[in-house]
C-alpha cells in the first residue's frame, strides 16, 4: 500500500496541470480579495481597532478551508483517471488487495491535502511577517496544524463519496470546477455568513468545510478580537463572531469549538462509511 500511496502522490505533484487547478479555487479567492472583496468587506464593517489584521486573519482562515477541500479534489483525480483508461482493472488483476487499493488513494489524498495546506500556512506567516502582522505563536500553530489535519480528513471523506460516482475525467473536471466555484459561498467564505438570506445560513452552518474555516478563525483570530472588541459591548461582539462566522447558532445558542471538532469527526465517519458501501456495491 505504501509503494501506491507514493505511486498516486508522484504523479499527483508531476502533474502541474492538476496542481494549478487544484489550487484554482484558492488563486480565484485570493484574487477577489484584492480586487473588491477586501474592501467590500472592509466597508461593510465600523471602524475598530486591529481591523485590518481582524480581516487578514478572516481571509486566511477561508483560503485554509478552501485549500483542505481542493487539493484532495485534485488528488482524488487520480483515482478517476485510473477508472477511465481502464488502468484500474490491471491494479485489481494483480496481487495487492482491492482494500490496500482504496487505501493507497486514500492516504495518499490525506498526505496531499496535508502537505498542500501546511505549505499554504507557511505562506501565510510569510505574507504576515512581510506585513508587519504578528506571527501565531508556538503553541497555536500546534494547534492550527491539527486543525489542519481534521479539516483535510473530514474533506477528504467527502470528496472521496464525490467521486466514487464518476468514471469520467471529462465529467469529473466539470464536477471540480462546480465544486471549487461554489465552495466559497457555501462555506461562507466569499461573503460573511450574516449578510446571506436564513435559508443559506442554515446550509452553511450544516457544510462541514464550514467548520474547518470556523475553527481555522477561533485560532488566527483570537488576539485580533481580544484587541478589536476589548471595550465593546459583549453584544456587539458576539454579533460580529457570528456575521463572520466565527461562531455558529442554533436556536439562538452559539456552537462551542468543540462542537464543531465533534461534528467533523461525525461527518468524516459517515461520509467514509457510505464512500465505501458505494465502491463496495460497485464491485459485485
Amino acid at each position: 500500500m505504501i509503494a501506491f500511496t507514493k505511486r498516486n502522490i508522484l504523479l499527483y505533484f508531476r502533474d502541474k496541470t492538476a496542481v494549478f487547478f487544484s489550487l484554482l479555487a484558492v488563486i480565484i479567492l485570493i484574487v477577489l480579495y484584492v480586487l473588491f472583496l477586501g474592501d467590500l468587506t472592509s466597508k461593510g464593517l465600523p471602524d475598530f481597532p486591529a481591523k485590518k489584521q481582524l480581516l487578514t486573519s478572516w481571509f486566511i482562515s477561508g483560503i485554509l478551508a478552501v485549500a483542505s477541500m481542493t487539493t484532495t479534489l485534485g488528488s482524488f483525480g487520480i483515482l478517476v483517471e485510473d477508472r477511465a483508461n481502464n488502468r484500474i482493472m490491471d491494479f485489481y488483476s494483480s496481487p495487492i488487495s482491492r482494500t490496500k487499493l482504496v487505501g493507497g488513494y486514500i492516504s495518499s489524498a490525506l498526505f496531499i491535502g496535508l502537505f498542500m495546506c501546511t505549505f499554504t500556512f507557511v505562506v501565510a506567516e510569510i505574507f504576515l511577517l512581510l506585513s508587519g502582522e504578528p506571527l501565531l505563536t508556538f503553541d497555536k500553530s500546534i494547534l492550527l496544524v491539527g486543525v489542519i489535519l481534521l479539516a483535510v480528513v473530514s474533506s477528504a471523506s467527502m470528496v472521496l463519496l464525490v467521486v466514487s460516482f464518476f468514471k469520467s475525467s471529462n465529467a469529473f473536471a466539470a464536477a471540480s470546477t462546480i465544486i471549487g466555484t461554489l465552495l466559497g459561498f457555501l462555506a461562507g467564505i466569499y461573503i460573511p455568513i450574516g449578510t446571506l438570506p436564513d435559508y443559506l445560513q442554515t446550509i452553511v452552518k450544516f457544510f462541514p468545510v464550514s467548520h474547518s474555516a470556523a475553527l481555522f478563525r477561533q485560532i488566527l483570530m483570537e488576539n485580533s478580537i481580544v484587541d478589536a472588541f476589548s471595550n465593546a459591548p459583549m453584544t456587539l461582539r458576539e454579533t460580529f463572531l457570528f456575521d463572520m462566522g466565527v461562531t455558529y447558532k442554533i436556536y439562538g445558542e452559539p456552537w462551542t469549538k468543540l462542537f464543531s471538532v465533534f461534528y467533523l469527526i461525525g461527518t468524516t465517519i459517515l461520509f467514509f462509511i457510505l464512500s465505501l458501501l458505494i465502491i463496495n456495491r460497485k464491485r459485485k
